[in-house]
């Protein structure tokens, strides 16, 4: 270990910096600058020396060229250990730099904005600072390399309790995130580049196309006790996003399963189809329940009521804060897993008497993609968010639905959508009534959603993620009592589909839109 002199600083993100660069001046650590961030730390009173005076040019070519210097990746590259090294950085007068604060131009922020122009896309493809995370970390030995503000902290606290040093293990850990850190920067770039097109105006091509090569970067955020399966081992990784159930917050409970977090995820997507306040009830990643009601406390015990047996053990999702009288009835029933945007504060000192349960605070992220691998490969799709438009209802029977026939069959439709195939939703406005999923015929999943329920099927209404491949379906949900059915459209045998209907007088609306979920 060998204590650290001097300290190269130029960031993007400013986050903290000022505090850590006066740690380091406190440690007697002389720092060195770039542009803005020198400026930051001599607002800040902080003493800087400019790049230019270490090495003796000029920062120009409007800030592209500073760092790219001998001086600089001298004094970050020479190895200590090395008498030629030496001799040769004191020959040519390099001091030695032994820390590398950097953190990049921010290319995916820039690629993200709305109409960004191809200069400014490329004017936010960092040089410099790749360049010497690359060195810092190559040279990891004689080098600390800090690329991310989430360091400092902990970077300080060693530092100042040995006497400005740092081991190896946190060089060698520093060194791991940074080529990380150079890795998915350039994933990103080439990733966004490859969607520009080579036309006059260069401009961006169709931002829903798939790339060419599909390159992915997350990090570790824990290891799970197993996958699926006790002999299977499992991890939950990030994309950095800070959102989503990946990042979600976890105040209360043991650790997360896999299972959980798959059943989180399904709790979490269905609970935000819904503007009004929606609880959803999940088990083994299908609704034993869900409904919508004017509190979430109401929305809860409307959910319950459809299957309360399916419902122990199960893990809730909903779309608005819980508070204390949601809470109150939540409590009764033994869950994993609770998901929601917020728990306020007599939500929490209700669930702190269940030690065990899991409460775990997100926030939602927009999905652009759903991967799925298969053995040498990766299937990438969409992700199935299209809502529903009154433009897409189309009435093929003779009576078309009533006004609260077609509330609860909207109600129905967007909780089908997230029942596994092949699937039947039976429900009321705003209250899931009896749920067939995953059956291998439509019929039979006809039968077991009426089969599940315990309350009335007399009145309700049917959802159907496929159309029916024969009529025998709709014979059966006429045989349950359900009035009214909303469904794809599409079968060889609609017309067939359509009579059965119209001689049970149920109404029946094609959407032209499937939901299929394996």
């Amino acid at each position: 270990m060998s204590k650290i002199h001097r300290a190269i600083l130029s960031v993007t993100d400013k986050t903290g910096l000022a505090d850590f660069a006066r740690k380091l001046s406190g440690l007697g650590v002389e720092l060195v600058s770039t542009g803005g961030t020198a400026k930051l730390l001599r607002d800040s009173g902080i003493p800087v020396e400019d790049i230019s005076a270490l090495t003796g040019f000029p920062e120009m070519l409007d800030g592209r060229v500073k760092t790219l210097h001998p001086k600089v990746h001298g004094g970050i590259l020479h190895r200590r250990e090395d008498p030629a090294h030496r001799a040769a950085v004191a020959e040519h007068g390099i001091k030695p730099i032994d820390m590398v604060v950097v953190n990049l131009y921010a290319f995916e922020k820039t690629a993200a904005k709305p109409g960004v122009r191809f200069e400014e896309l490329i004017e936010n493809i960092d040089i410099g600072g790749p360049s010497m995370i690359r060195s810092a970390a190559k040279n990891f030995q004689d080098v600390a390399v800090v690329t991310s503000p989430d360091d400092y902290p902990a970077i300080a606290e060693e530092m100042g309790k040995s006497g400005g040093q740092l081991s190896p293990a946190t060089k060698w850990r520093l060194a791991q995130k940074a080529f990380a850190t150079t890795a998915a920067y350039d994933s990103a770039i080439a990733s966004t580049l490859e969607r520009v097109s080579a036309n006059g105006d260069l401009a961006f091509q169709d931002k829903s196309s798939f790339p060419q090569t599909l390159r992915l970067s997350f990090s570790k955020i824990m290891d799970l006790r197993y996958g699926e399966n006790p002999h299977q081992k499992a991890a939950m990784y990030s994309d950095g996003s800070g959102q989503g159930v990946a990042n979600g917050r976890q105040i209360q409970g043991k650790e997360l399963s896999y299972n959980n977090i798959v059943d989180l995820q399904a709790a979490w997507d269905l609970a935000q189809e819904f503007d009004e306040p929606v609880c959803a009830i999940i088990k083994h990643t299908n609704p034993a329940g869900a409904a919508t009601g004017k509190t979430l406390a109401e929305a809860y015990k409307k959910a319950l009521e459809c299957d309360p047996v399916s419902a122990f053990g199960g893990v809730i999702g909903v779309n608005r804060p819980i508070d204390g009288p949601a809470a109150e009835e939540m409590a009764k029933l033994f869950l994993e897993v609770i998901a929601a945007p917020k728990f306020d504060e007599a939500a929490k000192a209700k669930f702190s008497a269940k030690k065990n349960l899991r409460l775990v605070e997100v926030t939602g992220a927009p999905q652009k993609w759903v991967l799925k691998n298969v053995s040498g490969g990766v299937l990438v799709q969409d992700a199935d968010v299209r809502p529903l438009q009154e433009s897409d209802f189309k009435v093929v029977t003779k009576r078309p639905p009533t006004a609260e026939e077609k509330r609860a069959l909207l109600f129905a439709w967007k909780v089908c959508k997230h029942v596994k195939s092949n699937a039947i939703l039976y429900a009321r406005d705003g209250q899931t009534v009896g749920v067939g999923a995953g059956q291998m015929s439509r019929v039979d999943a006809c039968k077991m959603g009426a089969m599940k329920a315990i309350l009335p099927l007399q009145g309700t209404v049917a959802a159907s993620d496929a159309f029916f491949p024969f009529p025998d379906g709709v014979e059966e949900i006429a045989r349950a009592g359900a009035t009214a059915i909303i469904q794809p459209g599409g079968s060889v045998r609609d017309p067939e589909v359509i009579e059965a209907a119209d001689r049970h007088g149920i109404a029946m609306i094609f959407t032209g839109v499937r939901h299929f979920r394996h």
